[in-house]
């Protein structure tokens, strides 16, 4: 009984959230900051979808597994990479790189 209450509760915390939607994100740089926002569509692990922020408008395609999400997008700045952690449904925390802009760290919320 202890065995399957252990394996439901690790099912639970690996969970495989749909990030599909619109995010708002609050992006801290070494060069400065901003808030884009994030159009994420989300098929199985595969993500594709839009940056809307300082930098311009671009494609962005990534993967979302379990909790982790990584994507990427080219911008005048350069390649511009996220590696993130989801928290929960609708909250996510991690790292960018901005190019020329420098690196920081980010959080988002689903809208």
């Amino acid at each position: 009984m202890k065995l399957i209450a252990l394996m439901i509760l690790s099912a639970a915390m690996t969970f495989a959230a749909d990030i599909s939607g619109k995010w708002t994100f609050t992006v801290v740089l070494d060069a400065g900051g901003g808030s884009p926002t994030f159009e994420f569509k989300q098929a199985g692990e595969k993500l594709t979808g839009t940056y809307h922020g300082q930098v311009g408008d671009a494609p962005l395609n990534g993967t979302a597994k379990g909790n982790a999400v990584e994507f990427s997008f080219t911008s005048q700045a350069g390649t511009v990479k996220y590696t993130g952690t989801l928290e929960g449904e609708k909250k996510i925390a991690g790292k960018c790189e901005y190019g020329e802009l420098g690196n920081g760290t980010f959080t988002g919320v689903k809208d």
